[in-house]
């Protein structure tokens, strides 16, 4: 791949010149979209769907488009502050350029609370997918096996990262198709009602589970705002970072409604032998072997990709507070020269990942959820601070961009916030107390200001 054009880098714009290393420009609009994708994975709607089938009766297509109306209003901030700040650190950079180093601290902690968890998620889900496949194979060895080369593709580059992706979306895109055909096809010898993924199958009534399970459901939404993370590895970020946020979640999300709307009408059952693996009884009741093992190999190949991107992110959110002088910079804010990744703290995370060995997939996708949902609120009131308040866009449509709609995305992940359970949010509110106390540590009780990006460096 050739080496990325210097000209379209803005004479202003951080580079990443840290100690050792920069980060390289290479990626355009599909790299970017694709590592979204990949982040999402196509087959998302697949990891909790037992779950949210049985706590909203079998309505989760319905379930998905209240997601998706949500996330596209945040996904519109998102994408409106990564033309404001093209930088890697996502909402920890937006919030603190718009409110201040303190807040932009605890904005990019909850962040580190739901990049940290995903890969440890997809983690789990390769354990448990594997370990039903091949039962004589104890589980602990597949989610170590996957961690070692998920990290070892991270170490070596972004580039390396991307290629993987090609590779991964083409193995689910396969079963996708597969899947589409064979579920209408069932679905038309069964004669099964087309509004029951809609209406529900009648074991749960009230509406308010939909809101439940929209909350747990904002993990499958996270590509979007790890694509903002490779800001500083794209070219024109200013112009490809924010197409490819929005490209990612209305085609993610469409996609998803499509394949749980098709699954509940293949399979309309929430009598699952186990929730946490229900896809694999959706898929083998076509009665088909070589369409239940191009689902899990799909499946583990997207959990690997998801994996792999995530990864990345979450490496390079800490980076970014590494460098701000937020975390130790001689352990986090340093590029290898040799490879031009935040090798550290890559493999910190590997390390952190091996929770995985025993979580459990519910709590891990309460917790992923309850984090992304702070830095969804954080961004929004951030695009609001910094149009409407800031630089004073304020008349016509302007009113309407820069504080009505980001308002809507506020609201509506506060909502989405308030019906995560009670035990995430002891977890989750632990999480922030943790990251306030060593915001009082860096500041020494705010006696010295917090550190935060130069932009001018």
């Amino acid at each position: 791949m050739s080496q990325p054009d210097e000209s379209l880098v803005a004479p202003t714009e951080l580079t990443a010149q840290v100690t050792e290393g920069r980060f390289k420009r290479v990626l355009g609009v599909p790299s970017l979209v694709l590592f979204g994708l990949v982040y999402m994975v196509p087959l998302t709607a697949f990891t909790t769907y037992g779950i949210v089938t049985q706590l909203t009766g079998g309505r989760v297509a319905a379930t998905y488009i209240i997601t998706l109306v949500a996330m596209v209003f945040t996904a519109r901030s998102y994408a409106r502050m990564s033309v404001a700040y093209p930088y890697s650190g996502s909402a920890y950079v937006y919030t603190q350029q718009s409110f201040g180093g303190a807040l932009g601290f605890l904005a990019g902690w909850a962040l580190l609370l739901d990049y940290l968890f995903l890969p440890m998620i997809n983690y789990l889900i390769i354990g448990l997918y594997m370990g039903a496949s091949f039962p004589g194979v104890p589980t602990w060895i597949w989610i170590v096996a996957a961690i070692a080369v998920v990290t070892v593709l991270n170490v070596v580059g972004i580039v390396s990262v991307a290629r993987a992706n090609f590779v991964v979306i083409a193995v689910q895109a396969v079963f996708v198709i597969a899947f589409v055909a064979l579920s209408i096809g069932a679905a038309s010898g069964q004669g099964v009602d087309p509004l029951v993924p809609f209406t529900g199958d009648g074991t749960v009534g009230s509406i308010l589970p939909l809101f439940q399970g929209a909350a747990i459901l904002c993990l499958s939404f996270l590509g979007f705002d790890s694509v903002s993370t490779l800001a500083e590895e794209a070219k024109d970020s200013r112009r490809t970072v924010p197409r490819a946020i929005m490209i990612v979640t209305i085609g993610a999300g469409l996609l998803f409604i499509l394949l749980t709307y098709l699954a509940q009408i293949a399979y309309p059952s929430n009598a699952f032998e186990s929730a946490d693996t229900a896809s694999i009884e959706v898929v083998a009741s076509f009665g088909l072997p070589w369409v239940s093992t191009l689902f899990i190999a799909g499946f583990i190949a997207g959990s690997i990709g998801s994996a792999l991107t995530s990864q990345a992110s979450v490496a390079r959110i800490l980076f970014a507070m590494g460098r701000d002088g937020v975390l130790p910079r001689a352990v986090f804010g340093r590029l290898s020269k040799r490879f031009g990744t935040p090798v550290v703290p890559i493999l910190i995370v590997s390390a952190v990942s091996l929770y995985a060995l025993f979580a459990d997939l519910l709590t891990m996708s309460n917790m992923i959820s309850f984090g992304a949902l702070i830095a969804f609120s954080c961004v929004n009131l951030s695009t609001i601070k910094h149009y409407f308040v800031d630089r004073g866009e304020r008349s016509g449509w302007d009113a309407v961009n820069n504080l009505v709609l980001p308002g809507i995305g506020f609201a509506l992940t506060i909502w989405l916030w308030t019906n995560l359970s009670g035990m995430t949010f002891v977890v989750g509110l632990s999480w922030l107390a943790v990251g306030f106390v060593l915001l009082l540590i860096v500041t020494r009780f705010f006696r010295r200001p917090t550190p935060t990006l130069d932009l001018k460096e």
